[in-house]
């Protein structure tokens, strides 16, 4: 006769079978009455090794920095801890992830580009609830939050944002060798700001990835938003981000917010060192001193942006179909600003 074994298939016949009390690990279930059976199903089994280390790996991901992982990050994760939690080698981290949003707080987030159709579903891992900052931030490799998010998390304004700016740096590329003429300042201000059409959806939110001037992530640094922590740009470098890119930060309006309530913030040592360092072929300096007298900034501090030079006449943003000299900064501005 053949006895099939939910995992082995063994031909027997009267001369194999065992003696009697002879069971070995594959003929036991056959000599088993049914209330054996039964009560063997019965029996608690041992806990994986995984379950008993998920106090442990839970209380780990807890003091992590961040809560917001790529299934690569869980894969090295895993692959650094799994001596330590005494994981088994065949645990891959597909199972692991399974465990951890069973029996823990992980789940997984899927995130479409809403601007670009074929651009493939990202699927992020998140420990508990987190920020939709950090859910953002980890779209792209080494990003960081600016512009008017920036503004946001740097406390210069009361408006909570709809809108997430996801800033990841280009390549570095040489400076244009061609000199500044008043003709060409003209021409490109004179048409509207490019504007990143990379988005993606997250729920009543809005992220826009931009490719930013390189700038070896000039000021920028980690501040913590509910329990996970996200790189963002400081304050200085935050009004100059704002001021190069107005419609990034809600306006020249809301700008001119953000340096008002950066006024007893703001170091204009690092800001004038910032922008010296960012090293923009325009006169943006021209823009922030502008902005600082116009903020109420005490005249020694704004005067310092002057001192920097007045050659051209600038503007305060692109595209602008009215606008007004300010014969101060050779700036031009909307009416009545």
């Amino acid at each position: 006769m053949i006895f099939i074994h939910p995992q082995v298939y063994i031909p027997l016949d009267e001369e194999h079978l065992p003696a009697k009390g002879l069971h070995g690990i594959y003929t036991l279930q056959a000599f088993a009455s049914e209330s054996e059976k039964r009560s063997w199903k019965d029996m608690p089994r041992k806990p994986s090794r995984l379950k008993l280390a998920l106090p442990v790996i839970s209380d780990f991901i807890e003091r992590m920095p961040k809560r917001v992982f790529t299934f690569s990050e869980i894969t090295r994760l895993l692959e650094t801890r799994r001596r330590d939690w005494n994981l088994p080698d065949y645990l891959t981290t597909s199972l692991f992830l399974e465990t951890l949003k069973h029996d823990g707080k992980m789940r997984a987030l899927s995130i479409r580009s809403q601007s670009h159709q074929g651009a493939p579903e990202v699927v992020r891992f998140a420990w508990g609830e987190v920020s939709p900052f950090a859910i953002a931030v980890s779209l792209r490799s080494d990003a960081y939050l600016s512009h008017g998010s920036a503004v946001f998390l740097q406390a210069l304004t009361e408006q909570v944002p709809k809108t997430i700016y996801v800033n990841k740096e280009q390549s570095p590329k040489p400076r244009p060798s061609k000199p500044l003429t008043q003709e060409g300042i003209d021409l490109a201000f004179s048409r509207p700001q490019r504007k990143s059409t990379f988005t993606y959806n997250l729920g009543d939110w809005t992220i826009v990835l931009l490719s930013g001037k390189n700038t070896g992530r000039l000021e920028v640094g980690p501040i913590t938003v509910a329990d996970s922590q996200v790189d963002v740009t400081r304050i200085e470098r935050t009004l100059i981000d704002v001021t190069v890119r107005p419609s990034y930060g809600g306006g020249v309006f809301q700008v001119l917010e953000a340096y008002r309530s950066a006024k007893d913030k703001v170091s204009v040592n690092t800001l004038i060192a910032t922008l010296k360092k960012l090293d923009y072929i325009y006169p943006y300096h021209q823009a922030v001193g502008f902005y600082m007298q116009k903020a109420g900034y005490e005249k020694a501090r704004y005067e310092r942006l002057r001192s920097l030079g007045l050659k051209f006449d600038f503007y305060l943003s692109h595209g602008l179909t009215t606008r007004q000299l300010d014969p101060e900064w050779r700036l031009y501005a909307p009416p009545g600003f």
